[in-house]
């Protein structure tokens, strides 16, 4: 077989929500810091499609590419690819991704508590991981500053009506929607629903409200709606957040915890923690660090923990001769609407 390229991969998940971290195969791409990498790889935007898409990945899927970071407190920098999207910040990325580092020993582990920075496109991200008899048990990520930007704010969507949102940055931007408003409480059987519901509803808070970060210009576009109910296991929210091209993600989601975690702030509800609950049934517990300012913006640096285990490693092979080598995706899972490659291939 020719084989042109081989990427090694480590795959991970974090509270459900899977991540695949490229630790091999490849060296750099153009730009210093993590966002000008990110801008690099999506001009290009080749090798998200050979890690992300079929016949390689599925919808659910995230990828994270570990880079050298040259920030002089970072240990390592990496940048987040959504199965549609590239983000700024991902907390269910950072938790994988440092689980992976720390587990294959590319950093070395210390017990207690290991501590290491990682560079994200969005910035610096602190980390803590639990380290008992050699094995991580938790790690917790210190968020870039998260902010709230609108509260309660009407939003007309056709077929649907007004409905009520609050926008939040937690590293990225995140419309909250009441859930129980729309007749759902956030049920593993409500995922399709919930999921071609949010895709509907996500453009129209774009065009009706602004979404822009003070500093971070490349930032301001609106990544996610998430729903949001009462608890049902015991924490003090549950999310479900929906991800572009319309699917549910597994994890409560580190940068909604974050975003939610700022919304409560900005009312003077936030308790001394928040748990977030998943639509599985997965837990992460948000705090916060300390309180600053984003331009002219009142903002909270929260920390969010969760666990991750790694799943399995991965040499993935891009052969020049398989006309299906650079990746495709079908509506039936990826939504309508959004479908790409090369699908008129007869063997």
């Amino acid at each position: 077989m020719r084989i042109a390229r081989v990427i090694q991969c480590v795959d991970a998940h974090a509270e459900g929500e899977p991540s695949r971290i490229v630790v091999g195969g490849v060296l750099d791409v153009p730009g210093t810091t993590m966002l000008e990498k990110m801008r690099a790889l999506e001009a290009d935007d080749t090798l998200r499609r050979v890690l992300l898409f079929e016949p390689r990945g599925s919808a659910p899927l995230s990828g994270d590419i570990v880079f050298e970071s040259a920030h002089p407190e970072a240990d390592a920098g990496f940048v987040i690819m959504e199965s549609s999207s590239y983000e700024g910040m991902s907390g269910t990325n950072t938790i994988n991704t440092a689980a992976v580092l720390l587990e294959t020993g590319v950093i070395a582990k210390v017990e207690p508590v290991t501590e290491l920075v990682l560079e994200a496109p969005a910035g610096l991200v602190r980390v803590r991981a639990w380290v008992s008899d050699g094995v991580v048990e938790r790690i917790e990520f210190e968020n870039v500053p998260s902010f709230a930007t609108a509260l309660d704010a009407p939003v007309e969507v056709p077929d649907l009506g007004t409905i009520t949102v609050d926008v939040a940055y937690g590293g990225a931007f995140i419309a909250f929607v009441d859930a129980g408003a729309l007749g759902f409480s956030i049920g593993p059987d409500e995922a399709r629903e919930l999921a071609t519901l949010g895709e509907r509803i996500r453009p129209h808070v774009n065009e009706q409200l602004r979404v822009a970060h003070p500093l971070i210009p490349e930032l301001s576009h609106l990544s996610f709606v998430v729903f949001t109910a009462p608890p049902r296991v015991g924490g003090d929210g549950r999310h479900a957040t929906i991800v572009s091209p319309g699917r549910l993600d597994r994890s409560p989601t580190g940068t909604a915890t974050s975003a939610q975690i700022a919304v409560r702030a900005a009312r003077g509800t936030m308790a001394e923690t928040y748990t977030a609950e998943s639509v599985i049934d997965t837990r992460f517990v948000g705090r916060v660090v300390s309180r600053t300012q984003v331009g002219s913006l009142d903002a909270v640096v929260p920390a969010v923990s969760g666990r991750a285990w790694i799943t399995g490693y991965h040499q993935l092979v891009v052969d020049p001769s398989d006309p299906l080598g650079g990746g495709f995706k079908l509506g039936d899972t990826w939504g309508a609407g959004d479908v790409e490659g090369t699908l008129n291939v007869r063997g």
